[in-house]
């Protein structure tokens, strides 16, 4: 069994902001695979299903961002699971809106979600770490991280949506590698071997010459040898 953590803040004030987007993940990929219906427990959602051969518990805690170590480590007591068995998807000003990068272990780099998982749990678990770009200065991360995506950026933010859902069941069996190329046939497909390429101009090359016109053709010379061996005595 694994278990899939979304991070986020709870409620409808909250639901379209960039510090959401682990939940949003959680959302699609539970949508698109029919996992069971959201249910409170371990102080979040969570939800029930299966991607590929694993049983994968989805969770959004509802503790608020800075206190999502309290429910995951409940639903790690409830279903004994180990850190390695956790993935958390979550928001990261690091990477350029749009990209993603998988994680296993490590610092929390001052994000206050993974901050409290690492207290309850240690730092062996994985992550999903979602690109929303950074505002420039650090004085102005507060204020970005809760604003909502803005209209600009739906379509990639739906793009590495899908991505994520195409690319679960990899995730859920620990092959990142082919989580991270569903990830990029989304949000970066390969462009056509023709169809970018310009146009290349037929090269002009010189009209063909005008055709020289056939000599005459000899008269057809029809006297016999004594005639002619006397003209040439002429």
């Amino acid at each position: 069994m694994k278990l899939f953590v979304g991070l986020g803040n709870p409620g409808a004030k909250y639901a379209a902001n960039r510090h959401n987007i682990g939940f949003m993940a959680l959302d699609r990929i539970a949508a698109d695979h029919g996992f069971g219906p959201w249910k409170r427990a371990f102080q979040g959602l969570a939800c029930e299903g299966r991607l590929g051969d694993e049983k994968v518990i989805l969770l959004k805690p509802e503790t608020f961002m800075n206190l999502s170590g309290q429910s995951v480590a409940e639903a790690a007591r409830f279903y004994k699971l180990t850190p390695a068995d956790i993935t958390v998807l979550h928001d990261e000003l690091d990477l350029a809106p749009g990209k993603a990068r998988v994680k296993q272990g490590g610092g929390h780099a001052g994000h206050n979600g993974l901050r409290s998982i690492h207290g309850h749990i240690g730092e062996a678990y994985g992550r999903v770490r979602l690109g929303i770009g950074h505002p420039g200065h650090k004085d102005a991360v507060a204020a970005y991280v809760l604003h909502d995506f803005a209209k600009a950026d739906q379509n990639w933010l739906d793009d590495l949506l899908r991505g994520i859902s195409d690319g679960a069941a990899a995730l859920a069996a620990g092959d990142g590698a082919r989580f991270m190329n569903a990830v990029a046939l989304r949000t970066a497909p390969p462009r056509s071997s023709t169809s970018d390429k310009p146009a290349v101009k037929a090269a002009r090359l010189p009209p063909d010459p005008a055709p020289k016109p056939a000599a005459p053709a000899a008269a057809e010379d029809d006297r016999n040898p004594m005639q002619k061996l006397l003209d040439r005595f002429r």
